[in-house]
């Protein structure tokens, strides 16, 4: 029986996450992992025995990552809201300029398979104990915010964050920005969407 090369599974892998961030599930071939991991479908096979298996691995760790800075911010003691807000905001727009594919690619597959995300990560059960639930609870109750329902606050901040990313393309059509340009206009965002949030948020 073959060894499994640790090396060769991780670029097997690498490959898989390229080629599914472009091209789905649906429209991805094995055939076109191998050639990104520049191996032979036999080898593939032999590493991972079919294309479905290999793909709910790279959703869970594409996920679970993506989901993780939220989920280390929100759980935090040590800051304040509006440090949460601040910290959730600067974590997703570097990591989506890093990896821009993400969003597009978890909005995509989700549509298809809703169940997936909620079976494999307790997103819910995390929010609902997290130390951002009581530090909102409590602004509500001191009058400092005036929406009561959390997810409108988290939602202003996601939106705000992950959608320029998704509309990059309509974007960039509709300006004279570049790519460059467009990476220094969501930087800026950096400091500017805790801003908006607390603006929209705060008691009337």
């Amino acid at each position: 029986m073959k060894k499994i090369d640790a090396s060769t599974e991780e670029k097997i892998k690498n490959a898989a996450r390229t080629v599914f961030y472009k091209k789905g599930f649906a429209a991805t071939r094995t055939r076109d992992i191998a050639e990104e991991a520049g191996i032979n479908l036999a080898l593939l096979n032999y590493y991972f025995r079919s294309k479905a298996k290999l793909f709910e691995m790279i959703m869970i760790e594409t996920m679970t990552g993506f989901f993780q800075n939220l989920m280390m911010v929100l759980n935090s003691k040590e800051t304040t809201l509006d440090e949460k807000v601040e910290q959730v905001v600067e974590r997703y727009i570097d990591l989506i300029i890093k990896e821009p594919e993400i969003p597009t690619f978890i909005i995509s597959e989700l549509r298809n398979n809703p169940d997936l995300l909620l079976q494999k990560i307790p997103l819910k059960e995390v929010i609902q104990t997290s130390e951002f639930l009581k530090q909102y609870q409590e602004s509500v109750q001191k009058g400092e915010m005036s929406e009561p329902n959390p997810l409108h606050f988290l939602i202003n901040i996601l939106g705000l964050t992950v959608f320029p990313f998704i509309a990059k393309p309509m974007l960039l059509g509709s300006s004279q920005l570049n790519d460059k340009e467009f990476e220094s206009l969501m930087l800026e965002r950096k400091k500017k969407i805790p801003i908006w949030v607390k603006a929209m948020m705060v008691a009337e």
